[in-house]
């Protein structure tokens, strides 16, 4: 049965809906339809925020710090709840139904409007202006950072944003000419002339189109050199984290059969598209594909990719600015 997006509304915000007759919860009818959906989205609604993002049961519960059957539990009662299913199974890898895909959608605004409020009281009567010149990474500068600036824009509009971008390499190196206020990386190395903060939690997952021959199969990670696979440029940070780990294994990235190497992300995914290579590929950037069932993610026994995108700053106290930058990103 399919599920409308009103279908989806009427259920969660419908007060004489059954949830509220079950006798195992405590609700009353007085109950406000706010609190317990504030409740539901701190519980319920972050863990299948956090599953339809990774498109993983398993990542989720390690993300969470969850069992993997709680994980399991709280989408079964949610699919109870709203009377439809969320996800569809394919071999090893899930999908989001329709329905999902709807409540993703809503459960992203949701987030989106608590971050926002909290932000918004916390600034009134607060006035701020100049100018920030920020370096991002390919990745961030693509796939994450164009919203937030959007929203952080909005808010102050009095603060010019100027954004460059280049692979982790070259935004080190415009710090270090204070050519920029602040940069956003991927990459794993650290340097002594900078301070970081930890922006946000990232994977890398080795992807390919969804009709390749090994599409929804797990395979061990000495398979590598069977693959025909496509990597990042030199001086990407997304190149430098997959050297690293498949080096924890043993496996030597120069020997591997590299096809082609390309710049960006975009390159890489049009690509893939139209061969049977394979790429590792930070799943913020093919999560649109993803869901448009378009490439998929080929699991590899034993073996993850996990990091952080940091922010890279000058050593010491921060100005004003780049501070309630920082405090808005995060």
């Amino acid at each position: 049965m399919k599920t409308s997006r009103k279908d989806l509304f009427r259920t969660f915000f419908n007060p004489s809906y059954s949830y509220y007759n079950n006798p195992q919860h405590t609700f009353t009818r007085n109950t406000t339809i706010n609190s317990y959906f504030c409740n539901m989205f701190d519980y319920r609604l972050k863990v299948f925020h956090t599953v339809a993002s990774r498109l993983s049961f398993t990542k989720a519960s390690e993300e969470l710090h969850i069992s993997q059957p709680a994980v399991t539990k709280h989408i079964k009662e949610i699919e109870v709840q709203l009377s439809t299913k969320l996800f569809d199974r394919k071999g090893t890898s899930i999908q989001l139904t329709q329905s999902g895909k709807i409540l993703f959608e809503y459960a992203e605004k949701i987030r989106n409007i608590y971050r926002d409020l909290e932000f918004e009281i916390s600034q009134i009567n607060q006035q701020h202006k100049g100018k920030l010149i920020i370096g991002a990474s390919t990745t961030v500068a693509q796939y994450i950072l164009p919203e937030i600036l959007a929203k952080f824009n909005a808010y102050y509009k009095d603060i010019k944003i100027e954004l460059l971008t280049g692979n982790t390499e070259a935004i080190s190196a415009l710090l270090k000419e204070e050519k920029i206020d602040l940069g956003i990386i991927e990459g794993e190395s650290q340097s002594s002339y900078f301070d970081y903060r930890t922006f946000k939690a990232d994977e890398i997952v080795l992807t390919a189109k969804t009709d390749h021959p090994l599409a929804h199969r797990t395979i061990n990670v000495k398979d590598l050199y069977q693959l025909n696979l496509i990597f990042r440029e030199q001086g990407s940070g997304t190149l430098e984290f997959i050297q690293n780990r498949l080096k924890e294994k043993d496996v030597n990235i120069n020997e591997l059969n590299t096809v082609i190497q390309l710049g960006s992300s975009e390159s890489i995914k049009n690509y893939l598209l139209h061969s049977d290579c394979m790429a590792f590929l930070s799943i913020s950037t093919i999560l649109n594909e993803l869901k448009n069932n378009v490439l998929t993610v080929i699991d590899i026994k034993n073996f993850s990719i996990e990091r952080d995108f940091h922010f890279i700053l000058p050593k010491g106290e921060q100005s004003e600015l780049i501070e309630l930058f920082l405090r808005f990103a995060e």
